[in-house]
């Protein structure tokens, strides 16, 4: 006898689809799944297996065959195990088939029958919805991250052994959940920097408008403090932005998305010893990098330097178009990265520059580390600031506003710039023409701009 159970596979971010048919038949006992699945994939068998005996049901000691479809899709990890052993139990008569109809399945089974949580619930309550399920049954810890989700029933499933009662629909389904609108906990203030109003004025210019910024000083100027403290001074994600977040959080791995405050904006700092791919994401299937998991928030490449010269020169199409294509032999994905790029330098590899007088490198080491910085990506940064070391008076007094009193100005900021741009768009968004419409300097401004243009040797990107 045949059954179909609806469950997903997690691409990238997106979850794409999959029915598990799973027909029972007379032969030879065995269970053999097929469809692309991976190692995890086909060592379901015996979970599926071990889990329906120990939680009191009669596994058919009979042929038993699964299809994962469409077969051409690549079926990686563990979450195809609860559909799997729903579709067993109902073509083998121990629950109705009708309910599979409706109903879509997203987890990992134990050996002892309890379901584990996947990556990915927010995206396969978004697919369950398109797809037209009334409802979907995941793990307990995946269920506040799914119900997030509008127009489809969310139903916490801890055990296989509550299948039989999902399908007479004596289960209630969570309740469903909002985004917190309660401020982030408290982190890092910008009132920690010291002496330093030029930066300050940069990071209220960059957390404004969205914009990238290098910092380049030497060791101990404040570049790191000021760049760990920007996000204290963004304003909280808007509904969209955070379900965007929640769901590049939760496709990196199970429980993912609901972890932390569901307003503050994502802060990543990789190692400069990452790669070009750990940067914008690959692998077999491809998974999102450091760029899409900055979406919204802020990529922090401290040492810019000591990166490799490959992984930096990736990141010039994310940051000019928002958005990264990862490129495999069986498909494509898109995955978002609008994110504010702050990196900090040395201006030399000893970190004392050579106006100091202090400085003991060579000038082809000097040439050689500036190099690592094209002019390519150079030309897609929007702010540069040089950071030098404050004076002992400026350290020994207090410190500056807090960053709770500069979040209003930039949420007014943000404010206006919706309303000329339209949601989720600020200056750094701006079109050539968009800056022509609402940037018109006055005659001074245009003859230092046209100024700046000769000295500078500006581009067409650089005048806009």
């Amino acid at each position: 006898m045949l059954a179909m159970a609806r469950t997903f596979s997690l691409i990238g971010i997106d979850a794409e689809p999959v029915f598990a048919e799973v027909d029972v038949a007379r032969g030879l006992p065995s269970f053999a799944i097929v469809g692309l699945p991976d190692t995890a994939v086909r060592e379901s068998r015996e979970r599926v297996r071990a889990a329906l005996v120990n939680s009191g049901f009669d596994f058919p000691m009979q042929r038993i065959i699964t299809n994962l479809a469409p077969a051409d899709l690549p079926k990686v990890g563990p979450g195809f195990d609860l559909a799997i052993a729903a579709g067993v139990l109902a073509s083998s008569g121990q629950i109705p088939k009708p309910f599979l109809d409706t109903t879509a399945f997203a987890g990992e089974l134990a050996l002892d029958g309890s379901v584990r949580p996947v990556p990915g619930a927010l995206a396969m309550a978004e697919a369950a919805r398109r797809q037209g399920h009334t409802r979907i049954a995941v793990a307990p810890q995946d269920a506040g991250e799914a119900a997030l989700v509008d127009g489809v029933e969310v139903v916490a499933l801890d055990h296989v052994s509550k299948l039989p009662p999902l399908a007479e629909g004596s289960i209630e389904p969570v309740a469903r959940s909002a985004i917190s609108a309660a401020p982030a906990p408290a982190g890092p203030d910008l009132c920690d920097l010291k002496g330093q109003p030029a930066l300050r004025r940069a990071l209220e210019i960059v957390a404004a408008g969205g914009h990238s910024l290098l910092l380049v000083g030497p060791p101990g100027a404040g570049k790191t403090l000021a760049a760990r403290r920007l996000p204290s001074i963004m304003p909280a994600l808007t509904r969209s932005e955070a379900l965007e977040v929640i769901r590049i959080a939760g496709a990196g791995g199970a429980g993912g998305g609901t972890k932390g405050s569901a307003r503050s904006r994502p802060f990543r700092a990789p190692h400069h010893t990452a790669s070009g791919r750990a940067l914008i994401g690959g692998g077999s299937p491809p998974r999102p990098g450091e760029v899409t998991r900055a979406h919204r928030g802020v990529l922090f490449l401290d040492e810019l330097g000591e990166f490799r010269r490959d992984a930096i020169e990736a990141l010039r199409e994310p940051l000019e178009e928002g958005r990264v294509t990862l490129s495999r032999a069986r498909r494509s994905i898109e995955l978002p990265c609008r994110f504010t790029l702050v990196a900090a330098s040395n201006p030399c590899p000893c970190g004392h520059g050579q106006g100091s007088g202090a400085c003991e490198c060579p000038p082809t080491a000097v040439a050689r580390y500036e190099a690592k910085l094209s002019g390519a990506l150079a030309d897609r940064i929007d702010v540069f600031v040089g950071v030098a070391q404050p004076p002992a008076d400026a350290m020994a007094g207090d410190g500056g506003e807090a960053s709770a009193d500069i979040r209003p100005r930039i949420e007014a900021a943000r404010k206006l710039q919706r309303e000329r741009l339209g949601e989720a768009r600020c200056n750094a968004d701006m079109t050539p023409t968009e800056t022509r419409k609402h940037c018109r300097p006055d005659p001074a401004a245009e003859a230092a701009l046209r100024d700046g243009h000769d000295r500078l040797g500006l581009s067409g990107r650089g005048w806009d």
